[in-house]
C-alpha cells in the first residue's frame, strides 16, 4: 500500500547505510548525551547518534567515523536525549489555524502530530480534508490526519456530504492513519453505513479512532469488536483500566477542552502494562498553549503525578507510533527512523535545549528557528456563511398552538464543562409565543445552518449561561456547520447572527444594538487566520464581557459550540431539533399544558429565502 511522504526513498535508505558502513559523513552527530531508550526503557550513558538527511543512520558508541569536516557536532555532555513528542488526536485546524499551531509545536518539541479533520470536514467535505492535508504537507514538524466520522451524527444535513467512495480514496493515502473518533451510539444501533466504512477503514489496515464517552460494559465491548482500537475519553482510571483490558490504546486527554490526566493518573499505582497508555491534548487552548506550551508540558505533567519520567517519554512517543503502526519510521531513537530528537538537561525536567525534526535543528532553548510552510487557501473556503437575509427578532420566535399562561418545556440544562442534561422547566406563553425566562436562567438558543441546507434552524432553549442582557454566537460549532446563537433577546440575537453573515465565520458578542468584542474565522467559519496570540487576547476579551453580562462560565465559548457535539451525552442541538445521544433520536420541544395534555412547540423552520439586504 502506498505510504507516501513516511518512508524513506532509495536513495535515503542507501545513504543511512553508507554511513553506518564507514563510507560517508553524517550531517549531523550528537555526542556525549544520555539517550532515553524508549524500546527497552533504558537509559543508555554517552550514547552517540548520527544523522543523514532527515534520518538516524546510526546510534551507539561506534559512530566517531561518521564526523567528517561538514559534519555539524552537538555536544550534549550532561544532557539528555529523547524522541519528539507524538500528539496522537488533536484538532489541529479549530479556531486557530495548523500554521499557527506548528509555531508552537516546533519550538515545544512536538515533532509528529496526528489531526482529526472533523472540523473542516463538516464545512467543505472532501474539498475540506484535501485541503487539510495539502496545508500540512512539507511542514517542519510531521502532520498526519484521520478521517472525519461524518456518518456517526445523528443530523440529517450532513449526511450526504462525502460519500463511501471519497473515503474508500482518503484512505489509500500515506498521510491518512485511520477515522476519527467514532461514536459507539451507531455502531450500537447496527447503524450499516457505519459499519460498512469501519469495515472499508480495516480493509485498508488503517486505525478506527473512538469516541467512548459512557460507554462501558456490553456497550464499550461492542464497540471494540466493531474494530475501534483506541479511546481519548476516559475521566477515571477505572474506565481507562476497562479499555486497557480489553485491548484499547488509551489516550489520556489533557487540553483545552478537558483535562483528565490527574483524574486518570491513578492507574499507575495499578500493576499493569502501560504500553497502550499514550498521552493527548484534543483541543487546544490559544492562552494555554502560549502560558504552558504543547506535548512538553503535557509530559512534565504526567512526571510530576508520579509516572516515571521514562514512562511518561514513551506515553508521548513510541506507544503512539506503534498504536498507529507508524512506529517504523518516528517514535524512538534508533536507525532507520526520523531524527527526531529533543536534547534536555535533566530526564525529571522537561526543558528543550535543542529541538531536532527531521534531521534539522528547528529550535533552541525555546526559540524557534524555522517557520512553518505557509498555505493559501482557496476563496471557496472563506465563504461558508450563506444565510439567505439577514436576520430579525422575527425568527426567533417559538410559537405555540396553545393559550395556556404557561407550558412545561424540555430544555439543555449545562452541568459542567462540555456536559448537559434533559431537563423541564415551565415557562410563558404570551400571545401564542413561548418566553425565555432570565429570573431562571432560561435562554433562549439557535443553530442555523450557514452552508448545506441554507437557512434551516432549530430554536431551543438552554439553562446555565447566566446572560442578563446580549447575544452570543459562534461558526466554530461541534459536529455541525451551524451558526449557533446564545441570548437574552431576540433582537441582539439578530445583530450577533448578522454579524457573523459579515465576518463570513467567527466568534461575536452583541448587545444593545452594537458589537461588544469578535473574534473573526473566515477559513471554513471556523479557523481565525489571526495569530495565536491575538486569538489568545480577542477569546479572553470576550470571556470578560460576558461576565460583565453576567455569563461566569470558565470556558463559555467551548460550552456554546458543543451543543451540537452529538458524541457527549446527554442532549444535543441541531437544526432538525434536540437529540437524544444514546439512541440519536431527534426529540421536538414536547410540552404539557396546564390541563395536562401534550402539546408541541414549533421551533424549526426553515428562513425565508427573501432577501432582507
Amino acid at each position: 500500500m502506498m505510504r507516501r511522504g513516511l518512508t524513506a526513498t532509495a536513495d535515503e535508505i542507501q545513504a543511512m547505510v553508507r554511513v553506518a558502513m564507514e563510507k560517508e559523513h553524517a550531517d549531523l552527530v550528537i555526542v556525549g548525551g544520555d539517550l532515553v531508550n524508549v524500546y527497552t526503557g533504558e537509559l543508555l550513558r554517552s550514547w552517540p547518534v548520527a544523522v543523514k538527511g532527515s534520518w538516524i543512520a546510526c546510534v551507539g558508541e561506534d559512530v566517531g567515523h561518521t564526523i567528517g569536516p561538514d559534519t555539524q557536532v552537538i555536544d550534549a555532555t550532561g544532557k539528555v536525549l529523547i524522541p519528539g513528542f507524538i500528539d496522537g488526536h488533536v484538532h489541529a485546524l479549530w479556531i486557530h489555524s495548523l500554521q499557527e499551531l506548528l509555531k508552537f509545536a516546533i519550538s515545544c518539541g512536538t515533532t509528529t502530530i496526528i489531526s482529526d479533520t472533523t472540523d473542516f470536514s463538516y464545512t467543505l467535505g472532501y474539498d475540506g480534508v484535501v485541503q487539510f492535508l495539502e496545508c500540512a504537507r512539507d511542514q517542519p514538524t510531521k502532520v498526519f490526519a484521520t478521517l472525519p466520522s461524518i456518518f456517526a451524527t445523528a443530523q440529517s444535513d450532513y449526511a450526504d456530504i462525502m460519500d463511501p467512495g471519497m473515503f474508500s480514496e482518503l484512505l489509500e493515502r500515506g498521510d491518512i492513519l485511520g477515522l476519527g473518533e467514532s461514536s459507539w451510539v451507531p455502531v450500537v444501533n447496527g447503524d450499516r453505513r457505519v459499519i460498512d466504512l469501519f469495515a472499508d477503514t480495516s480493509g485498508h489496515r488503517k486505525k478506527l479512532e473512538g469516541h467512548g464517552a459512557g460507554a462501558r460494559g456490553r456497550i464499550l465491548n461492542s464497540f471494540v469488536a466493531a474494530g475501534v482500537s483506541s479511546c481519548h475519553e476516559s475521566t477515571t482510571a477505572a474506565e481507562a483500566l476497562e479499555k486497557l483490558r480489553l485491548g484499547m490504546c488509551v489516550m489520556v486527554r489533557e487540553g483545552g477542552g478537558r483535562k483528565d490526566l490527574e483524574a486518570v493518573s491513578a492507574i499507575k499505582d495499578e500493576n499493569v502494562d502501560f504500553r497502550r497508555l499514550a498521552l493527548t491534548t484534543d483541543i487546544l487552548s490559544p492562552a494555554e498553549l502560549i502560558q504552558y506550551g504543547y506535548m512538553d508540558h503535557v509530559v512534565q505533567k504526567a512526571i510530576d503525578l508520579g509516572f516515571a519520567p521514562i514512562t511518561a517519554v514513551q506515553m508521548a512517543t513510541l506507544n503512539v507510533a506503534e498504536h498507529f503502526s507508524i512506529d517504523d519510521v518516528v517514535g524512538g531513537i534508533a536507525p532507520g527512523k526520523y531524527a527526531d530528537i529533543l536534547i534536555m538537561p535533566d530526564l525529571a525536567s522537561i526543558r528543550l535545549d535543542w529541538v531536532i525534526s527531521n534531521g534539522q535543528v528547528v529550535a533552541r532553548d525555546g526559540v524557534r528557528l524555522v517557520d512553518p510552510r505557509p498555505y493559501d487557501y482557496p476563496e471557496s473556503s472563506r465563504t461558508t456563511v450563506r444565510l439567505p437575509h439577514r436576520l430579525e427578532a422575527a425568527d426567533f420566535r417559538i410559537s405555540v398552538d396553545d393559550d395556556s399562561p404557561e407550558i412545561l418545556t424540555r430544555i439543555i440544562d449545562l452541568t459542567s464543562n462540555i456536559a448537559n442534561k434533559e431537563a423541564f422547566v415551565a415557562l410563558p406563553v404570551r400571545d401564542r409565543e413561548l418566553k425565555a425566562s432570565l429570573d431562571a436562567d432560561v435562554l433562549k438558543v439557535a443553530a442555523i445552518d450557514r452552508l448545506h441546507n441554507q437557512g434551516k434552524m432549530f430554536v431551543g432553549l438552554v439553562r446555565g449561561f447566566g446572560l442578563k442582557k446580549g447575544a452570543f454566537a459562534s461558526t466554530a460549532s461541534w459536529n455541525s456547520s451551524n451558526v449557533l446563537i446564545v441570548g437574552a433577546g431576540e433582537k441582539d440575537m439578530a445583530g450577533a447572527g448578522n454579524r457573523i453573515r459579515d465576518l463570513q465565520g467567527g466568534v461575536v458578542l452583541y448587545a444593545d444594538g452594537e458589537v461588544l468584542a469578535e473574534l473573526p474565522m473566515p477559513i471554513g467559519g471556523n479557523v481565525s487566520d489571526l495569530p495565536m496570540e491575538a486569538i489568545a487576547d480577542r477569546l479572553e476579551q470576550i470571556k470578560r464581557t460576558l461576565a460583565d453580562l453576567g455569563c461566569r462560565l470558565p470556558d463559555p465559548h467551548l460550552m456554546l459550540v458543543t451543543l451540537t457535539c452529538t458524541v457527549v451525552p446527554s442532549i444535543r442541538l441541531s437544526t432538525d431539533g434536540l437529540i437524544r445521544v444514546k439512541d440519536g433520536k431527534v426529540m421536538d420541544l414536547m410540552v404539557q399544558n396546564r390541563a395536562g395534555e401534550r402539546k408541541q412547540v414549533k421551533g424549526q423552520r426553515v428562513v425565508d429565502r427573501r432577501s432582507h439586504d
